[in-house]
């Protein structure tokens, strides 16, 4: 059997649904192939900074989700080699974007799922292989599935994962592989994570996703977080063990972003099938939604301009134009998600003497001052709001900043995301 689609998404997950809904307040009704028979929720729960918020609030979804969740207020860190405790304020929310926020992933993905229809979302639906041909001028994507049915689509958005097939068609190569914390999710309920840059466990054990809760959670205990404060240990011990997951954890490298191939004609990639990210700075989820507003604004723009039609060529541009406004944004979150991760470290002196002898100094400044505007005023100087993120602007943020410490890095980003993100945000116009 074979079908002729207009614009397929590849993916369920955050950013697959969240185009699709990006699309469809443009009139653009896409299809999304899930290869789950349900909506997957893999990761009990995620975190959303402003960003994210002004992407759900361009998607129309944001006051779904606000009322459920409290915004975050610090992080608390622990050196468990010195028992020192940080204390590191969040910046205040302004204006009603949303601040930090605690989610339960499966909430997040319902709420996305409901602005779409059962025709927009076919489950069980596993591809085989991913072609493209010429027809009537225009390169088409032909998708041949499992059940040996055959989709061809004037538009392919890949939002499979880190192991996304569209990504491998377009000749991106698989992403590379890498502490631990809990966050409040509600009054009753907390998010655990914990993460190792082993590739396997200690001891005689290879964990993986298929070994069994109570020996992922005696491993953790035994071999990856005994030497973390009491409250950490009371917590994983008394977890809910239906919900431990383990999982390899996937990043791609910053110049794989840079020079490797993002788009082929009407097709591309989002979220973590273009830029799967450590998840030192909590970004992935938010990236995913940025991802998601600017393609559908790209996409939705040129199939307003033209009469309601998707014509090729022209979408073939808007989604070059969205591959250009994304490629420089999600390298610099890349890089300061592993370069945080990296100074959290503490393995070697270096990071050590980053990570401690700088922090003192940063905590002391931000206590005395209003660090939110005060950066937030720098990165205006930086970026006009009717630009995007540049390159250049990258750089100096990321030579400059990591000396300083994690703390002081993800206070930056975060109010670097929040500036970024409303200059792309702010002319959509569902």
């Amino acid at each position: 059997m074979e079908r002729v689609e207009e614009v397929v998404i590849v993916g369920a997950g955050i950013c697959g649904l969240a185009t699709a809904v990006a699309l469809k307040r443009y009139g653009i009704e896409a299809v999304v192939l899930e290869r789950a028979e349900s909506l997957r929720a893999t990761g009990a729960a995620l975190t959303l900074g402003s960003n994210a918020w002004l992407a759900l609030d361009a998607l129309g979804v944001s006051h779904k989700l606000h009322s459920l969740y409290s915004p975050l207020t610090k992080y608390v860190i622990t050196n468990v080699s010195t028992g020192a405790v940080q204390h590191v304020p969040l910046p205040r929310t302004e204006g009603g974007l949303g601040g930090t926020k605690t989610m339960h992933r499966k909430a997040l993905l319902e709420v996305l799922a409901e602005e779409l229809t059962t025709k927009n979302i076919r489950f069980s639906c596993k591809i085989t292989s991913i072609s493209t041909e010429d027809i009537n001028g225009s390169s088409t994507a032909i998708l041949q599935m499992e059940d040996e049915t055959i989709i061809k689509t004037k538009v392919l958005i890949g939002c499979d994962g880190v192991h996304s097939q569209v990504a491998r068609s377009l000749g991106l190569g698989e992403p590379g592989g890498f502490n631990g914390g809990y966050v409040p999710i509600s009054d009753t309920e907390l998010y655990l994570f914990l993460a190792t840059g082993n590739s396997a466990a200690p001891g005689d054990l290879d964990i993986t996703a298929k070994t069994p809760p109570e020996l992922i959670q005696r491993y953790v205990v035994e071999h990856y977080c005994k030497d973390f404060p009491p409250v950490y240990l009371d917590v994983v011990n008394h977890l809910e063990l239906s919900t431990l997951t383990w999982a390899s954890l996937k990043f791609r490298l910053p110049w794989d972003v840079i020079f490797g191939k993002l788009n082929k004609g009407t097709i591309t990639v989002a979220g973590d099938a273009m830029h799967p990210m450590t998840p030192d700075l909590g970004q992935g989820g938010g990236c995913a939604l940025e991802d998601a507003v600017v393609l559908g604004r790209s996409i939705g723009n040129t199939y307003l301009k033209n009469g309601n039609q998707l014509l090729p060529s022209e979408v073939a541009q808007a989604i070059d134009d969205y591959v250009k406004a994304r490629r420089w944004r999600v390298t610099g979150v890349i890089t300061a998600s592993f370069l945080s991760g990296w100074v959290q470290d503490g393995s070697s002196w270096l990071k050590r003497l980053v990570r401690d002898s700088k922090i003192k100094m940063v905590l002391h400044a931000i206590q005395k001052s209003n660090h939110a505007i005060v950066i937030k005023t720098v990165v205006y100087c930086l970026w006009p709001r009717s630009s995007l993120w540049h390159p250049f602007v990258s750089s100096v943020i990321f030579v400059t900043v990591p000396p300083l410490g994690f703390q002081y890095l993800l206070l930056v980003l975060q109010s670097c995301t929040q500036v970024q993100v409303y200059s792309i945000l702010q002319d959509l116009s569902y």
